[in-house]
């Protein structure tokens, strides 16, 4: 396995923060990111946090967790399927104590047992953990999901909470005979904290509730937070209020009787993680650090100070190519090589865009607070709220096509974005939409890939796993890219949902993100890039049915996860990692594929003329 090789920063970390972690005493944060870092900070004064170490997995890290007995142990919880168990101390070097590397998928969240030696490790594998873990001794498995399971919090006597992606959230009490005590949802569960008395257990969930519940999972109040979904929950030392992150970018103060004490919104923030201590709450960031807010007037303290671009997603007009950003900030870059003038930059949201379509000279953003954005000329005009994050977006029947982190997928007018239609047609995210004849493509976390019109879709396979991408040539072949490391190919018929042939094709080490098609529907091409920092291309060959398993071949690699890709035409591909990079690649006379051009994004960012002159409509 290849490890992220990002530009470190001097200060702050290169890409979003995911997590934050207050030690024991709340003197000291640790902050996990994308970029594969943990940074410990000291936070003597909140006012101005001060780096202190440094230390990085292979992968991002999802997670930390201080242990309660001994203040220089760390765990971290990593994409690389491994905890890694540090001792930190104030100044200089982390030392690796132990790897606990027995998860099949991405570690999602750890938490210490109050013994200070037991921890608890959750997975996208759906499994919770028990390891010893200075020896790496594993006990055995203290639950299970059957979908990620996404948080564990551990109490101060013990009970351990998991909360999954399935809508479940389970409590056991590993070490007794105690059966565990299980609570089911309709929405998924992403979130959970014990308070620190441990008689209460706060949940957050997709339909933007948090529930407080007794340790026997019995409901003590239901605070509706927010239309999108609630991600994270942290309760202040004393239990006497709480802070909830929700996915729309706000941060909600709340009283222990679910009164609301403030509400700030920060399209910077990014609130799958929410840390209390001394009197500060501090957020996660899709900036280069973690934000810190005053616990009794939610007044920003500190924060960073500068953005990342990270590129998400990608549209064009055919003059143009656009590159959508976490900063929020879209790079057009001219495909022609006499293109006249510099890269622009457009300022098109507040927060990470998370999906693109275009049209002649009119950008549509789907962003990662709800909304999408018109965009023309400089001018810019956002919808309403959809109800969740946006991360695939098509131009279909007319009308705007925004799929969404719940499942829904909503039409809205092209010009008012009104919205005009909507359906839940998957029961997960809609990671994933392409035009094609008689309507639109989807691919979803519920495993399937399905066609048709919004009222009326048919599914046309499904993985073993969720769905990242799907693309489409001349509406005769469909391919999509899965979190099981396949990508699946198939010739499509004349009849809804029909599928004439289907090819599944092998190579990439870990997840697929995206993927796209080039050459003709008789002789197909497909690209695809993974997790594993591969560019993939596969030579489809129909007549070989679906008795073989293809093998692609490397054609790029990145320094970072393939973020998104877009057939430009029938020859040519656009192709991003998060590491900034940009390429152009295209179909060689013999059917291979080259790479032609490359970019990056933060140069093209520094070099191009912004235009700073955004109105909202």
């Amino acid at each position: 396995m290849r490890t992220i090789d990002l530009p470190t920063r001097r200060t702050g970390q290169s890409a979003p923060v995911t997590h934050v972690a207050f030690g024991k005493e709340g003197r000291r944060l640790a902050s996990c990111s994308y970029d594969g870092t943990v940074l410990i900070w000291d936070m003597t004064d909140p006012g101005q946090p001060r780096q202190t170490v440094r230390f990085r997995h292979r992968r991002l890290v999802n997670s930390s967790a201080w242990n309660p007995v001994e203040p220089e142990l760390l765990a971290t919880a990593s994409a690389d399927k491994t905890v890694g168990v540090w001792r930190v101390p104030d100044e200089g070097r982390a030392e690796l104590l132990n790897v606990l590397a027995r998860h099949t998928d991405d570690i999602n969240s750890v938490a210490w047992m109050p013994d200070g030696r037991r921890l608890i490790a959750v997975s996208e594998d759906g499994r919770a953990t028990l390891w010893d873990a200075l020896d790496g001794r594993l006990f055995g498995e203290v639950g299970s999901h059957t979908a990620h399971c996404m948080m564990v919090s551990v109490s101060p006597q013990g009970l351990v909470a998991t909360a999954g992606e399935d809508g479940m959230v389970a409590v056991s009490a590993p070490g007794t005979d105690h059966a565990p005590v299980v609570r089911h949802y309709e929405s998924s569960v992403e979130g959970c904290a014990w308070s620190h008395s441990g008689g209460t257990l706060a949940i957050a969930r997709d339909d933007g509730v948090v529930e407080l519940l007794t340790s026997a999972l019995q409901p003590l109040r239901t605070i509706q937070v927010s239309r999108s979904a609630a991600r994270s929950v942290a309760w202040a030392e004393d239990d006497s209020t709480f802070v909830v992150g929700a996915y729309d970018g706000s941060l909600c103060f709340y009283e222990a009787n679910g009164a609301l004490l403030h509400r700030i919104h920060d399209p910077r923030i990014w609130p799958r993680s929410v840390a209390v201590a001394r009197g500060v709450a501090v957020v996660g960031s899709f900036w280069s650090g973690p934000h810190v807010f005053d616990l009794a007037s939610a007044k920003e303290i500190s924060g960073p100070s500068t953005p990342t671009h990270g590129p998400n997603a990608f549209a064009s007009n055919g003059r143009e190519l656009f590159v959508g950003c976490d900063s929020g900030r879209v790079l057009a870059i001219g495909l022609d090589d006499v293109a006249t003038g510099a890269p622009r930059v457009l300022d098109v949201a507040d927060g990470p865009i998370l999906s693109l379509a275009a049209h002649e000279d009119v950008l549509y953003a789907g962003t990662y607070a709800g909304h999408i954005v018109r965009h023309e000329a400089g001018r810019a005009r956002e919808s309403s709220q959809v109800g969740a994050p946006v991360p695939s977006l098509c131009l279909a029947e007319g009308r705007v096509m925004g799929g969404t982190y719940n499942g829904e997928i909503v039409a809205l007018d092209p010009r008012s974005l009104e919205i005009v239609g909507r359906r839940t047609p998957h029961a997960g995210s809609v990671k994933s939409l392409a035009p094609g004849s008689g309507g639109f493509f989807s691919a979803a976390t519920d495993r399937t890939v399905a066609a048709g019109s919004l009222d009326d879709r048919h599914t046309l396979w499904q993985h073993g796993n969720l769905v990242n991408a799907v693309a489409v040539l001349d509406g005769e072949v469909a391919a999509s890219a899965s979190r099981d490391h396949t990508v699946k190919v198939g010739r499509l018929g004349t009849a809804p949902g029909e599928v004439r042939q289907m090819q599944t094709l092998l190579g990439p080490d870990e997840s697929v993100k995206c993927v796209a098609l080039l050459g003709s529907p008789e002789s197909p091409v497909v690209l695809a890039g993974s997790y594993d920092f591969g560019l993939y291309a596969w030579n489809v060959d129909w007549s070989a049915g679906a008795r073989t398993l293809t093998s692609g071949t490397t054609v790029a690699e990145f320094t970072q996860g393939v973020s998104c890709m877009l057939a430009l035409d029938a020859t040519r591909v656009a192709v991003a990692g998060w590491d900034g990079r940009v390429l152009i690649a295209g179909l060689a006379p013999d059917g291979t594929v080259e790479v032609h051009r490359t970019w990056d994004v933060m140069s093209l960012m520094d070099s191009a003329s912004s235009l700073v002159d955004r109105v909202t409509a």
